[in-house]
């Protein structure tokens, strides 16, 4: 009970009185924003979209420059529709124009946060505080829709840091997780041999949600159903960061014993749509962002496929306008609105990430999300692919500053080896390009060979 009270009780007064944060005045906010209509729920993006819009060409040099050669203003806007008329932006651009897209008002005052990107293109972007509460209010709202509320006992499994961390850090990372009432376990230090320590945990925790990455819960729920454990069964069961087939989905609800909600997100506005109890697809949060999907001219798509293009209604430091993700969605088969009873638009589903897990010889187990954690970190990566070509061997593909090669290649071998072990043998080529799917994915991580049995 003390996990649940200090989570329950502590974190809103932490956030509020000792963070000085707004993040649950939010969660209130977006809260009663689901159970607005659909016109009115339009009406509220319409407005938080001129303004916005409206700074980013008072404020912010890039888009000033950006718009005026599509002959576009924030004048032209009388609807969310009319949107489709300004032009798309993309990492590229971002990477290219840092200092200019951050608002003039906002110098020296946003957070940064890099991201090793789903797409294998690293970047850095800059956010504001007000976005950042927001965000986590909108990713609560979503994780409630799988039955979870504040306070219940949460298990992430999920990526940890794979820098060296200071002792102080990792006792305020502990903290944060303590008084949030939730515990986490890395993914990136899971071996077929730990995997009953995993278990365990889980039995002996007894979450009312399990929050992983997909691969990562898929290879335990692998485990799991092979030694018919565990005991403990969770209310749910939250897939976040890699795409979830039907396949996988049904052997996590056969392993865990209970439903499984997937959610998408990305780093740049972490949660963007999450599964309601219907799964009928992803409940985008139209108060909080503009998801378009749009063809390679940047027009709305009417039905189909097309590429995920973000606006950010909330982050005013560094604005994000029809921003390209990477990913490709697909619009939704339901029409009208969800028997959930909630007006917030439907995504269908979405294509774009294909992250293979990797094993080394000494049977651990390698997410795809490992290498994009790892990545981040380096600003002369401009894209990347990994891929596993034998049993003990790597291919880490690099498009970049080859120049510095040697020394950025020995600092992502040591970090590499550190997780792989030393019997997987790393190899790197730096590369022109790396090429694309025939359906226009960017695979961050290719398993060339058959998986290993599990034990």
């Amino acid at each position: 009970m003390a996990v649940e009270w200090i989570g329950k009780h502590v974190y809103p007064i932490y956030e509020a009185h000792l963070r000085g944060r707004k993040t649950f005045e939010y969660v209130a906010e977006y809260e009663a924003n689901q159970q607005l209509s659909s016109d009115e729920l339009h009406a509220l993006q319409l407005a938080k979209l001129k303004r916005l819009l409206a700074h980013c060409e008072a404020q912010v040099p890039f888009y000033q420059r950006h718009w005026a050669m599509a002959d576009v203003s924030s004048r032209d806007l009388r609807e969310v529709a009319d949107l489709r008329h300004f032009p798309t932006i993309d990492k590229g651009m971002i990477r290219a124009n840092q200092a200019d897209m951050v608002a003039s008002s906002w110098q020296g005052r946003t957070m940064r946060k890099s991201t090793g990107g789903s797409t294998g293109q690293p970047f850095s972007f800059e956010y504001t505080r007000e976005s950042y509460e927001r965000r986590m209010a909108v990713m609560m709202r979503g994780y409630g829709w799988a039955g979870w509320r504040q306070g219940e006992r949460r298990l992430d499994i999920w990526g940890t840091e794979i820098a060296p961390t200071s002792a102080l850090r990792r006792w305020k990372m502990q903290l944060h997780d303590r008084v949030l009432g939730r515990r986490v376990l890395s993914c990136f230090t899971m071996t077929q041999d730990n995997l009953p320590q995993y278990v365990r945990v889980i039995d002996d925790y007894r979450p009312k949600v399990i929050v992983g990455y997909t691969s990562a819960l898929v290879e335990l729920a692998r485990w799991i159903e092979r030694h018919q454990g565990a005991r403990w069964a969770p209310h749910s069961v939250i897939t976040a960061a890699e795409m979830l087939t039907q396949d996988q989905r049904t052997l996590l609800e056969r392993a865990f014993r209970a439903p499984v909600f997937h959610t998408y997100g990305c780093r740049e506005f972490m949660l963007i749509g999450a599964e309601c109890e219907h799964h009928n697809g992803y409940h985008t949060s139209a108060d909080h962002l503009v998801v378009e999907l749009t063809d390679d001219a940047g027009v709305p798509v009417a039905s189909g496929s097309g590429h995920v293009t973000i606006t950010d209604l909330h982050n005013e430091g560094m604005p994000f306008v029809r921003y390209l993700n990477g990913d490709l969605g697909r619009t939704s088969d339901h029409a009208g609105a969800c028997a959930c009873g909630r007006a917030l638009p439907l995504l269908g589903a979405v294509e774009g990430r294909s992250l293979d897990v990797l094993t080394s010889p000494d049977g651990r187990i390698i997410p795809g999300e490992f290498f994009p954690h790892l990545m981040k970190d380096q600003p002369a990566v401009e894209a990347f692919q990994v891929r596993q070509t034998s049993e003990d061997r790597l291919k880490v593909l690099l498009v970049g500053e080859g120049g510095h090669s040697e020394a950025i290649q020995q600092r992502l071998r040591t970090s590499i080896e550190k997780q792989t072990g030393p019997q997987l043998r790393v190899d790197f080529e730096w590369v022109d390009e790396i090429p694309l799917t025939p359906s226009g994915k960017r695979r961050v991580t290719v398993r060339e060979i058959e998986r290993p049995p599990v034990r």
